[in-house]
């Protein structure tokens, strides 16, 4: 088995070959087709995720090194093990990789990507920036027929990501378009899934102006640079105050600008794990009614949802980069540097 492996914190992945593992129990063993390259694993490859004010959480704990980073993984079934039922080898799928311990009170409501004891593929075990990768479960594992196989495993974290961000935001979209800020692969997801299922006007926010022009292209109303110092006003002059908003990216500034262009009683979903620290008067907060919701991922019922909704031909695609598996660190090199529109996904 080929694999591109973090030997390091903070150092480039490196290249080996180890024994591809056999399945046991209800294991599946998937041969790798597609791997998408994610922001989320720049912060395990630094080992922490920012937090501001000079305070870092720190993420090295859970895994040991030489480590196989990439959760977006779509693949074909090459064995199973002798407890893994209802599924056989030939047939290619993706996978969900955000597992819990399946016996606690929020594994057994359906809420196991929330469990505390997480078993996330490419997160805490081994993942699919290799030619294999272990699924414990057939249950992990969705089928794509009727679906780009290039996208497949991105809309097991990105695109759901999105999904279950935006189903958190509609409730609150009303009489105002809906903003997504942040135009990098899971924004560019929310935005697709928006502009088909919204049923509001849907605006776009990046400092870049490429991403802003692809945002268009791909049906946003209007598309704004939160950086400009009047960036707000030309938002409330445009199309009048968000009725919510998702932020992507998941900064001090963007949560400061996504909460300054919402109306009141709207709410701000924050998506994104770029870091930082944020504040707001707290009076605000009871005098604009302002919601503020985390969103992490998705569960397994949305992610069936998601491909349904796929499948059924509403959501446009978003800008693919197909790159080989030993291109992974250049990869992770234009992703930080902010070069990516899209998604770059990977094929050991």
């Amino acid at each position: 088995m080929y694999r591109q492996s973090m030997t390091d914190y903070g150092a480039a992945l490196e290249a080996s070959e180890v024994e591809t593992p056999k399945p046991q129990g209800s294991q599946v063993l998937i041969k790798v087709s597609h791997c998408g390259v994610c922001h989320s694993d720049l912060h395990l490859i630094d080992g922490y995720f920012d937090l501001g004010n000079g305070k870092q959480l720190d993420v090295r704990a859970g895994r040991d090194l030489p480590f196989t980073l990439g959760h977006e993984i779509a693949g074909e079934v090459v064995a199973v093990g002798p407890d893994a039922t209802g599924i056989a080898p030939g047939e290619n799928y993706a996978v969900y990789p955000w597992m819990g311990c399946g016996e606690c009170k929020r594994c057994k409501v359906g809420d196991e990507h929330l469990c505390n004891t997480t078993h996330h593929l490419g997160i805490t075990v081994d993942g699919g920036y290799a030619s294999h990768v272990v699924v414990p479960h057939p249950r992990y594992l969705l089928g794509i027929n009727g679906i780009a196989p290039e996208l497949a495993g991105s809309f097991m974290c990105s695109g759901l990501t999105a999904f279950s961000a935006l189903k958190k935001a509609l409730p609150y979209a009303g009489d105002g378009p809906l903003m997504i800020l942040g135009l990098g692969g899971v924004g560019m997801m929310g935005l697709a899934l928006a502009t088909a299922i919204a049923g509001v006007p849907v605006i776009a926010a990046d400092i870049d102006p490429s991403k802003r022009q692809a945002a268009l292209d791909a049906g946003a109303a209007h598309v704004f640079d939160p950086a400009e110092a009047d960036a707000r006003k030309a938002v409330f002059k445009t199309c009048g105050a968000a009725s919510a908003a998702i932020d992507f990216v998941g900064a001090d500034r963007s949560l400061q600008f996504a909460q300054s262009i919402v109306g009141k009683a709207g709410a701000v979903v924050v998506a994104g794990l770029l870091g930082g620290n944020f504040s707001l008067p707290v009076p605000m907060f009871a005098l604009r009614q302002l919601s503020i919701i985390g969103n992490f991922v998705g569960s397994l019922n949305e992610a069936h949802e998601l491909l349904d909704l796929v499948r059924s031909g509403k959501v446009p695609g978003i800008p693919v980069e197909l790159r080989s598996l030993d291109q992974a660190n250049s990869a992770l090199d234009d992703l930080r540097a902010g070069k990516v529109i899209g998604r770059v996904v990977l094929t050991p």
